[in-house]
């Protein structure tokens, strides 16, 4: 298999997370509606996850470029590096 260009892998992942997205929120209307019997409550419980998906997942993001060390390298010209362990902040 080629390999994707840049536009196109970022158009893949874009894809992907919708396609992800939707997924998670009908399996949690499902499991609502399950749970409480009410088509109408496990709507409910899927909408308001939909929201709060999405701001866990930007603090989670935040977190994860603030403090994630995996993958990353140090920044030698940066002294405020949030990376190294040196730094306090």
């Amino acid at each position: 298999m080629p390999l994707l260009s840049a536009s196109d892998a970022r158009l893949r992942h874009v894809a992907k997370t919708i396609t992800w997205r939707i997924i998670g929120t009908i399996d949690t209307i499902l499991l609502g509606w399950l749970v409480t019997g009410e088509f109408k409550k496990g709507m409910a419980i899927g909408g308001f996850e939909v929201v709060t998906k999405m701001v866990l997942y930007y603090f989670h993001e935040r977190a994860w470029y603030r403090w994630g060390k995996l993958g990353r390298k140090k920044d030698p010209q940066d002294p405020q590096d949030p990376q190294d362990p040196q730094n306090p902040s």
